[in-house]
């Protein structure tokens, strides 16, 4: 049987993002995302929770979090859920983490949390570059020029 391993978040960010970089120089930014349901309980009154979650990226998705994520902006992530096993420096028992690793995220909201521009995500150990329609994957078929369908193609709007 085949098996899905997928996550969908719309939320907001609960602090800045967290980037740091590896040796060979490629990013990893860390974000937490708050997403919260709302209900009427059995009496009418309005309930709340919110869930938390810590979400990771990796690559050119991770500069671009860095750069234009802030705490409050509204994000649509989509990536899966890994668990890490990890041993407690102080007392040495195994510990795990839950979180998403994003592979594909979208600033949402005004100018204040971004653009609607959607960025594809650079995997870990991938090809450089980013996985969507990017003028140099070669879909463009046809002799519509080196922009047709390219990054110059964006309303003017757009935060950067």
């Amino acid at each position: 049987m085949a098996s899905v391993n997928k996550v969908i978040l719309v939320g907001n960010l609960g602090r800045d993002p967290e980037v740091r970089y590896m040796p060979d120089g490629s990013a990893i930014a860390n974000i937490s995302v708050a997403t919260t349901d709302t209900w009427k309980d059995k009496s009418g009154v309005k309930q709340e929770k919110t869930e938390w979650h810590r979400v990771s990226f990796f690559g050119k998705t991770a500069e671009i979090a860095a750069q234009y994520l802030k705490k409050g902006s509204q994000v649509y992530l989509e990536g899966r859920i890994q668990t890490r096993k990890w041993q407690d420096k102080e007392t040495g028992q195994d510990r795990y983490s839950t979180e998403i690793v994003g592979d594909r995220m979208q600033m949402l909201g005004g100018r204040t949390g971004g653009g609607d521009v959607d960025f594809p995500s650079q995997e870990p150990g991938g090809e450089g570059g980013f996985s969507g329609g990017s003028p140099s994957s070669g879909k463009q078929g046809g002799k519509g020029g080196a922009n047709a369908g390219g990054f110059d193609n964006f309303p003017d709007d757009v935060p950067f």
